[in-house]
């Protein structure tokens, strides 16, 4: 398994699948956790950054974590190869412009990453496609308990796990869901819906994490705090009080719409799939925005020739390391989105151009 081969497939956690996935494309479970014994990666220099990275490197496959895993060596990788691993959720963007040793085991289906280097010593991930926190939790509880059982992390008994940041102490533990609100944004409903989300002490995000834009509608929304509850515990707060009321308001705004302004939300749905078909370029920034409009289409069952797959999978392999590792092309950005504009003609109309 190489990077050239992700590129020419879908992360299983985009099918379009899983229960609540007209609203939730995915649920992330991450936990931090740094070996017992050494400086948090702040405190660390090269020499001590570099035995961490080499344990755990060696660490990972010895613990059977999962089939097929694959390493990405960030420190030497191409610049284009991080963006590409940034753009699929594998890695943070600190994780790929960090200048000190590091790396990345990601799994055949994509569906785990462990990031060695990142903020932590260690950053394990797990991703599944809809709202599937629970399921994602118990593969990462898994894949906890089999690399304790290879190393041993810091461990305060009256704190919990220890992290570099003070808000991870504890479980060490993060839950998110990236959520698609177009509905919410349509009506006007999304910063009422977002304040909802604030009091409630919940990060809120653009698709790729702190500091990006919501583009396309896409929102991740994640917990704070770790310290002071169970991991068990914030997960089911997710499950039975944060998303519940989202989803209700983004299914209620979506019914609104259809009820009140049927023939205004169909031209826009309609138009983006218009652009779609016969713009000669567009930016990645116009093409999220009018995938969203012909996703929502899809879901209220405007747009039936369409699968919701089809988008998730585009929403990918337009990002500019997608889109020119897919063609083999190094691009300015005017000849990015000329290309994006064919990419996406090809793809969803057939268009050969």
């Amino acid at each position: 398994m190489t990077l050239a081969d992700l590129t020419q497939r879908t992360s299983e956690w985009l099918r379009g699948i899983g229960p609540m996935h007209d609203v939730v494309i995915s649920s992330r479970v991450r936990l931090a956790r740094n070996l017992a014994g050494m400086p948090f990666l702040p405190k660390c220099d090269k020499d001590q950054k570099t035995k961490i990275l080499e344990q755990l490197r060696d660490v990972i496959p010895n613990a059977a974590l999962a089939k097929n895993m694959f390493y990405v060596d960030l420190e030497s990788a191409p610049p284009a190869d991080r963006q590409i691993l940034v753009e699929r959720h594998l890695i943070s963007k600190q994780h790929a412009e960090s200048p000190h040793p590091r790396g990345v085991a990601i799994s055949a289906n994509e569906n785990i990453a462990l990031m060695i280097n990142e903020e932590d010593h260690l950053r394990m991930q797990v991703l599944r496609s809809g709202l599937q926190l629970n399921e994602a939790f118990e593969e990462i509880n898994r894949i906890d308990d089999l690399l304790e059982e290879q190393v041993k992390f810091a461990f305060s008994s009256r704190f919990g796990y220890l992290t570099a940041c003070p808000t991870n102490v504890g479980t060490g533990l993060r839950v998110s869901v990236m959520l698609h609100l177009p509905g919410l944004k349509l009506t006007g409903e999304i910063d009422k819906a977002l304040r909802g989300a604030h009091d409630m002490h919940l990060a809120i995000r653009g698709a790729y994490g702190e500091g990006t834009d919501a583009m396309g509608d896409f929102l991740q929304i994640s917990n704070q705090v770790t310290l002071g509850q169970t991991e068990q515990q914030i997960v089911n707060d997710f499950l039975t009080v944060v998303v519940p009321p989202i989803l209700n308001y983004e299914r209620t705004a979506r019914k609104s719409l259809l009820k009140h302004n049927a023939v205004e939300i169909d031209d826009k749905i309609f138009r983006s799939r218009a652009i779609l078909r016969d713009a000669k370029k567009i930016s990645v920034e116009e093409a999220m925005s009018l995938l969203s409009m012909v996703r929502l289409g899809i879901n209220l069952e405007r747009i039936k020739d369409i699968s919701l797959k089809e988008i998730n999978e585009l929403s990918l392999t337009i990002q500019p390391g997608h889109l020119q590792k897919i063609h083999d092309k190094q691009l300015d950005e005017r000849g990015q989105d000329v290309l994006r504009a064919e990419f996406l003609q090809k793809k969803l109309f057939g268009n050969p151009r």
